[in-house]
């Protein structure tokens, strides 16, 4: 067991074992099995339990690209990365990084723009700083998780450094070059004009409201999470002008090119945009698979965690 110390855990199974058997003439043989047994086994349970809670956080600024990204990052063996949705930060993440780390070295980092990293100042790629990032932490590969906003970013960078993917899971994603529906892009411009007639705390409430987190704000304690998370955003992308340079040809042009194994993942409930990016992804990417998570929506991953963590560690641990 990864992590476990188990010269310590012998010793202790040992001693236990002992005192067991100082008992053995009052039971029969049998029970003193049964009894060593369930001893053991709960020193290793907890011996598991206490090498998964000793498990160190690092957390760090990496300055790249003129930028500075905040990250954490937890655990041992093959990276894996973690990029949030548009509006959120690191803490979306909450339900997958310790549980992924049992088996992965996991990174979360927030995006340029969001959570503790700076705001744009100048032209600059989100792929380019995810590329920028691997390399200060001394990652050559990863699986790329990402979710809205993050799977469109894990998408276009699987593209533009496909030498540094061994598989990429979007999540109720967006897709550079995909026309958003009318529908869709009034929302959007609505929450741009409150923000510079009210205020960001305003356009974040009415944000807040909108479809894409109907289905987790209906569950209390995700919803007040989301809530939380959400209002830190400070609003520079609806207040201001974004230099991000996008990839040119977009990613929907060019996802014949991606070559690793893709898992798509999708809330049952999300909104029509996404369903159809998904059906365009499997369409366009040769083996990808996709699942339809039920009852859950845009933010499958904070809605339905045990579903979505089970989803995710049986596709890779089929890589």
């Amino acid at each position: 067991m990864k992590g476990m110390d188990r010269r310590s855990f012998l010793k202790s199974s040992f001693a236990a074992g002992g005192a067991v058997a100082g008992a053995q003439g009052a039971l029969s043989r049998a029970s003193f099995l049964k009894t060593a047994t369930l001893i053991c086994l709960v020193l290793f349970l907890g011996a598991c339990e206490k090498a998964t809670k000793e498990m160190p956080l690092i957390t760090g600024i990496a300055e790249v690209n003129g930028a500075k990204l905040y990250y954490e990052q937890m655990g041992d063996g093959h990276p894996m990365i973690l990029i949030h949705g548009f509006s959120l930060n690191t803490r979306m993440w909450d339900d997958q990084f310790e549980n992924f780390a049992k088996y992965y070295k996991v990174v979360r980092y927030d995006v340029r723009g969001f959570g503790k990293s700076s705001i744009p100042e100048e032209p600059y790629s989100h792929s380019k700083d995810l590329s920028s990032l691997m390399e200060f932490l001394a990652i050559d590969k990863a699986y790329i998780i990402g979710l809205s906003m993050g799977g469109g970013i894990a998408i276009d960078f699987t593209v533009e450094y496909p030498e540094k993917v061994d598989a990429l899971i979007p999540v109720d994603m967006t897709l550079s070059g995909y026309q958003l529906s009318e529908e869709f892009n009034q929302r959007w411009n609505k929450y741009r004009l409150i923000v510079r007639n009210e205020g960001a705390s305003n356009a974040i409430q009415e944000w807040l409201d909108d479809p894409l987190f109907a289905p987790a704000l209906k569950n209390s304690p995700v919803g007040k999470k989301l809530k939380d998370i959400v209002s830190s955003y400070s609003g520079f992308h609806w207040l201001n002008p974004d230099p991000q340079i996008q990839m040119d040809p977009p990613a929907i042009e060019r996802l014949s090119e991606i070559r690793v194994p893709t898992l798509i993942v999708l809330g049952e409930l999300d909104t029509p945009d996404f369903h159809l990016i998904a059906d365009t992804l499997v369409s366009k990417i040769e083996g990808a698979k996709m699942i339809v998570i039920p009852s859950g929506g845009h933010m499958i991953n904070m809605e339905k965690p045990a579903e979505f963590n089970k989803i995710v560690l049986d596709f890779l641990a089929t890589i």
